[in-house]
């Protein structure tokens, strides 16, 4: 798995988080570098974000997965994000070209180590394993 550096935002990292991540998987192996790019795009916005901790985004290209983890000071923080109309705009692009699974779950304090290693046992999970907090973009 590739990832890239930690990007913090502007909340600090000490207090409680939300932790979300996301995987996308692609149907076609020629759309995942435009899906990169267009995360990428998200990426840059992160400075700017209100509620934004940090994220890290990561791909696994051999089998046409990329996706983030992120932290976000509440859950409205998160919503805020996700209703942005850049990102509405990259999710109706893509919906019909993958599926994506997700789950949050909240932190005391966070461990950035310790974010990651949770993150990759729930991306490690194949798709249908584990339901929980994840859902299907078709």
């Amino acid at each position: 798995m590739l990832r890239s550096s930690w990007t913090p935002g502007p909340a600090g990292t000490g207090g409680p988080v939300l932790v979300s991540v996301t995987a996308f998987t692609c149907d076609h192996v020629l759309d995942l570098p435009r899906i990169h790019r267009a995360g990428r795009r998200l990426s840059r916005l992160w400075p700017s974000l209100d509620g934004a901790v940090g994220h890290w985004l990561w791909a696994e290209p051999l089998r046409r997965r990329c996706g983030s983890v992120s932290l976000w000071e509440s859950r409205q923080a998160m919503r805020d994000f996700v209703r942005l109309p850049v990102h509405v705009e990259i999710v109706r692009e893509f919906r019909d070209r993958g599926t994506v699974r997700s789950t949050t779950w909240t932190a005391d304090d966070p461990d950035l180590p310790g974010t990651w290693r949770r993150a990759t046992e729930f991306l490690g999970r194949q798709q249908g394993e584990s339901r929980t907090g994840s859902y299907s973009a078709r």
